[in-house]
C-alpha cells in the first residue's frame, strides 16, 4: 500500500478494478481547505485516459511490475509476437496495448511493462526514436525552401509520415514513435 506521497509518473496501481498508470500529476495545496492531488491515469487493459483527484494521504494500491527487454518478431491474426532476450520465451500482445504499433519493424528491441505477480503482459513501450527507410515521398518542388514545407512519405513498415521536401526514396529519417514526427536523416 503508498499513499499519495507515492503518486510519481510511472507509478501503476489499481483504482476501479483496473490496472493504471500514472502519466501525469500536480501536488496541490490550495489557500483553504485540504490540499490534493491531480493526477491523469492511463488503463492498461484499454488504454483509456482518466483524470482523477486523490485527497491528500489518501491510501493506494500500487501494482508490482517489471520492465523487460523483448524483441519484436512478427504480427499475425493472434496479434504481435514478441521474444525475451533472457530466456527466448515468446508472447503475444494485442495492439491496443501498443502505442504506435505503425513504427515497429522486425527485430526491433522494446520493453514490455510485466504484472509481477500473475506474468501478464501490461503494456508495450517503444524506444523513443526509429530509424526507418523511406519507401515512397513525393517529388519535392524545386526552389520551395522559404518555409519548413512537408510532404507526405511512406516508411517500410507501411505508415505515412510528413518529411521536408528534401528526402527522397531510399533515405533513412529518424521518427519520433511518440509523435510519429520526422526528426533528422539517419547516418
Amino acid at each position: 500500500m503508498a499513499t499519495t506521497a507515492d503518486i510519481k509518473k510511472g507509478l501503476c496501481l489499481e483504482f476501479n478494478n483496473d490496472i493504471y498508470i500514472i502519466v501525469d500529476f500536480q501536488h496541490v495545496k490550495p489557500g483553504k481547505g485540504n490540499a490534493f492531488v491531480r493526477t491523469k491515469l492511463k488503463s492498461l487493459t484499454t488504454g483509456r485516459v482518466v483524470d482523477n483527484t486523490f485527497t491528500s494521504g489518501h491510501t493506494i494500491k500500487d501494482v508490482r511490475v517489471e520492465r523487460r527487454a523483448f524483441q519484436y518478431l512478427y504480427n499475425d491474426d493472434m496479434g504481435y509476437h514478441f521474444m525475451n532476450n533472457e530466456s527466448y520465451e515468446q508472447v503475444a500482445v494485442q495492439e491496443s496495448m501498443i502505442d504506435n504499433a505503425k513504427f515497429m519493424k522486425e527485430g526491433l528491441g522494446v520493453e514490455i511493462l510485466m504484472h509481477a505477480v500473475n506474468e501478464m503482459p501490461l503494456s508495450v513501450e517503444l524506444p523513443q526514436y526509429v530509424i526507418l527507410e523511406v519507401t515512397y515521398a513525393e517529388p519535392g518542388m524545386r526552389g520551395d525552401t522559404a518555409t519548413n514545407t512537408l510532404k507526405p512519405a511512406k516508411v517500410e513498415t507501411g505508415a505515412d509520415v510528413k518529411v521536408p521536401l528534401f528526402i527522397d526514396v531510399g533515405e533513412k529519417i529518424k521518427i519520433e514513435t511518440a509523435t510519429g514526427n520526422y526528426i533528422e536523416r539517419a547516418k
